[in-house]
């Protein structure tokens, strides 16, 4: 019987080609929109590459320092004062690693220019994050306690700078100081926010020492914990350190605020503004995206159920035979649900298509370098149950109303 009724759906389907097109219009370029927002949602909150380990991770990105009375307020990454002194002492974690924003430098090979991606981290980073090194190893804690100068770079900057040759013993020249290669990693994509970059190298190395005494800039950290059952005692931990800070003015008086932070909760953080609270709205955030998602959704679909309504009426002979030769309403309704997601599972094939064309043109305009953006399994269920709920909501209501409609009534078009 279902296999009928698909066959009658296409045959339907063909007949009424305009009623099909704004159908396949609507349905598609919505689970486009929401297929491709899935998938840069999934990639920012999920992100794999070295930072796979993220669920086990807090990240410190921002927090707040005011004065007394709150007359002045800074806000912004916290310092590496702040960070090495109270944060990096925490215990609940299983490490704690410091590392530096994400900065542009420019190297000069002859009269050629390169702008690269350096950052400056210590040596606890590499057990954290979980890099792939194609050649040599990452700088430890001696090369750190040394401050040698010493250079983890990418894939692309050893290609560029040393072709297919190992790079390994090599040395790069950076904003005026020299480092020699130790390790090579494959290309981070610029959508793992704490690994990002295309130069590494070790903080006791910044030329600049006015970050040793600094309390808020230019530095983030990461909390990895053993199971993210820790997540709560970590957090009180680091509320209760924000409360016992050793200021470098003897005579300021200043408080911390802030939080260490999940992806999902910097996100919510950013969304709603919350640099100052504890507690942060990620179910707030979640509701809101998916009833953004929901309206999305409704839209359409309330459009294509008005468009089903129509290209049902005009059936209205049909089915009136149908029942008149005893067909029930059970069938009917089934027959045109079928129809409906039999329409709406083409519409997913071309916005799944479209979708990925999309995501595929995103990659290729390096928009994000390294990065790659496809729909993976989690989006593409994600789709999958995007075009039931389709085909149900613009299609249940039309065909409940339709198959309910005496034989007598039916047999004279809709008309009374």
């Amino acid at each position: 019987m279902i296999l009928n009724a698909i066959k009658i759906a296409l045959k339907v389907l063909a007949r009424r080609k305009f009623f099909t097109f704004i159908s396949l219009f609507g349905t598609s370029f919505t689970l486009i929109v929401l297929v491709v927002v899935a998938a840069l949602l999934d990639i920012f909150i999920r992100p794999g590459g070295p930072e796979r380990n993220m669920p086990r991770m807090l990240g410190l990105y921002q927090c707040v320092m005011k004065s007394e009375g709150g007359n002045s307020t800074w806000s912004g990454s916290p310092g590496y004062r702040f960070l090495s002194r109270h944060v990096k002492t925490m215990q609940s974690p299983e490490k704690i690693t410091i590392f530096s924003s994400h900065n542009t430098v420019s190297i000069y090979e002859g009269t050629d220019k390169y702008n690269i991606g350096l950052r400056h981290t210590d040596a606890t980073y590499w057990e954290v994050l979980d890099f792939r090194f194609i050649e040599g190893v990452p700088f430890d804690a001696h090369h750190e306690q040394q401050a040698s100068q010493v250079a983890v770079i990418n894939q692309q900057t050893k290609e560029r700078f040393f072709g297919s040759g190992s790079a390994l013993g090599e040395t790069i020249e950076i904003d005026g100081q020299t480092f020699e290669v130790i390790g090579v990693v494959e290309n981070v994509p610029a959508t793992n926010r704490s690994a990002y970059a295309d130069v590494w190298v070790p903080i006791p190395t910044k030329k600049n020492r006015d970050y040793l005494d600094a309390m808020m800039g230019g530095f983030n950290a990461l909390l990895l914990a053993r199971s993210r059952s820790d997540f709560p005692a970590i957090k009180r931990e680091y509320a209760a350190v924000l409360q016992q800070i050793d200021w470098p003015d003897p005579h300021g008086d200043f408080e911390m605020l802030g939080g260490v932070d999940t992806p999902l909760e910097v996100m919510a953080r950013k969304f709603f503004n919350e640099t100052e609270e504890g507690e942060v709205s990620t179910g707030v955030l979640t509701a809101v995206m998916s009833l953004a998602a929901l309206i999305f959704m409704l839209l359409p679909s309330m459009n294509l159920t008005n468009i089903n309504l129509s290209r049902i009426m005009e059936r209205a002979s049909e089915i009136g035979i149908r029942k008149s030769f005893g067909a029930n309403s059970r069938h009917l309704v089934l027959q045109f649900v079928i129809e409906n997601l039999v329409l709406t599972a083409i519409a997913g094939l071309i916005g799944f298509l479209g979708a990925y064309v999309i995501l595929w043109s995103i990659t290729q305009s390096d928009l994000f370098a390294y990065a790659t953006f496809s729909p993976n399994f989690r989006v593409f269920a994600a789709g999958l149950l995007l075009i039931l709920v389709f085909g149900t909501m613009s299609g249940v209501y039309p065909a409940w109303k339709m198959a309910r409609m005496h034989p007598v009534y039916a047999l004279k078009g809709g008309q009374s």
